[in-house]
């Protein structure tokens, strides 16, 4: 009696077993994000002190406006942070289809380059595409999305409106020297040194 013959298992189907993300990189990520984000939250001012109108007066010129935002900006940055990134939700909540669009997008680029295994190609239809083909087909999405659909003029008015906000509240908010200090210097370190580990982690695929 013959055995039965075996079935070869195509490179195709190896494929489709691994993993579809890279699972390490991906905790790694948010673990990350949110390490930083718990940090930047940690450096924030008491909301109650960003609206305290006993410590708002009008500026006497266009110099002392500047030297009001400059030093409010060093102070409050994490509650303006706050403060414009609140905006730009209220923005993409009010347009349901460009949020959904931003939302693929970004899908698209955490799922297809960011979090896919370095030794797992992306294939569509059969077509095997390398890391500098993925890199530069998202990239071209990202230019059709931001400057050919309302996405990226609602990312922009939104940003615009979130940094008048935070002008405004600047010019007008008396900045006191005494809370001026050094220790508040390396209050966004942790998001720059993960904005740049991450920065460096996607380098090293191209």
């Amino acid at each position: 009696m013959s055995s039965p013959p075996t079935i070869p298992v195509t490179n195709q189907q190896a494929a489709q077993s691994q993993p579809p993300i890279n699972t390490p990189a991906f905790r790694t990520f948010f673990s990350r994000l949110s390490a930083s984000i718990r940090d930047a939250l940690s450096q924030r001012r008491p909301w109650t002190e960003l609206a305290d109108r006993s410590s708002m007066a009008r500026p006497e010129s266009l110099a002392d406006a500047l030297s009001r935002i400059r030093k409010n900006l060093a102070y409050f940055k994490v509650n303006y942070a706050a403060v414009v990134s609140l905006v730009l939700a209220f923005s993409l909540l009010s347009h349901p289809l460009s949020l959904l669009v931003l939302v693929v997008l970004l899908a698209a680029w955490m799922f297809l380059y960011v979090f896919r295994p370095a030794d797992q190609p992306l294939v569509v239809f059969g077509r095997v595409f390398s890391d500098r083909e993925t890199l530069l087909g998202l990239a071209l999405c990202t230019v059709v999305v931001v400057f050919m659909t309302s996405v990226g003029s609602l990312l922009t008015s939104g940003l615009m409106i979130g940094v008048a906000v935070v002008c405004l509240h600047g010019a007008f908010v008396v900045p006191d020297d005494l809370f001026m200090d050094d220790h508040q210097e390396p209050a966004n370190a942790g998001l720059l040194s993960f904005l740049g580990g991450s920065a460096a982690a996607a380098s090293g695929r191209v």
